[in-house]
């Protein structure tokens, strides 16, 4: 089991596939766009990149790079620290501004099937079967959900340009949120003494009748 697991990591190394990971993490970009990302979209100084593209496969045509299909596609993404700083690793090998980020190993685009089907061949009889590129867009979904941000922020990391797209598809339903307590701890209708005694009179409770 140990060699498998090692043999299967060698292969997610040799693929690229690490740090592609969690760039798509970092960012919740589709696997379209993370890899039709270019050195001079991505601001190392700052801490953001700028996603305006995404990579499509078009009959006839062959590999095609075009703008992303919606205005809010076009967006600029802050990076947190630990991203910025694998970046900059891969920078000090020397590349391009005109290079995709996560490119081939002669600066060209990744096909986006191929590398999800080298991303299904290394998570193939483990437990981390049901991790597919688009589980780590909904990862970013539900971390920032998470930490409180509305669902107009999530949907702007997202590139959405309808909320209820976010809300509907990417945020869990039914989990339980301590937020929603608290906000309800916070309007007891009982007094202190009340709650002291464990009891309550007139107002919401007591012998009133209702449903």
């Amino acid at each position: 089991m140990v060699n498998c697991v090692t043999s299967k990591g060698r292969r997610a190394v040799e693929h690229d596939l690490p740090d592609l990971c969690a760039f798509m993490l970092a960012t919740g970009l589709r696997i379209g766009e993370a890899v039709a990302v270019l050195w001079s979209e991505v601001d190392l100084e700052e801490g953001s990149v700028e996603v305006t593209s995404t990579l499509i496969r078009v009959t006839g045509q062959g590999l095609i790079r075009k703008a992303t299909k919606s205005a809010a596609g076009q967006r600029r993404l802050p990076l947190p620290q630990w991203c910025v700083a694998m970046l900059r690793r891969r920078a000090e090998v020397g590349v391009g501004p005109n290079e995709p980020v996560f490119g081939t190993v002669d600066g060209g685009f990744r096909e986006p099937r191929t590398v999800s089907r080298w991303l299904y061949e290394v998570r193939l009889d483990s437990d981390l079967e049901w991790v597919t590129s688009h589980a780590w867009r909904k990862t970013t979904a539900s971390i920032l959900d998470g930490s409180g941000v509305t669902a107009r922020i999530i949907a702007d990391q997202l590139g959405h340009s309808r909320v209820s797209m976010t809300q509907d598809v990417y945020l869990g339903r039914g989990e339980r949120d301590p937020r929603v307590l608290a906000a309800l701890e916070a309007v007891d209708p009982r007094t202190a003494s009340e709650i002291e005694s464990g009891g309550i009179s007139g107002g919401f409770g007591g012998s009133q009748g209702g449903e």
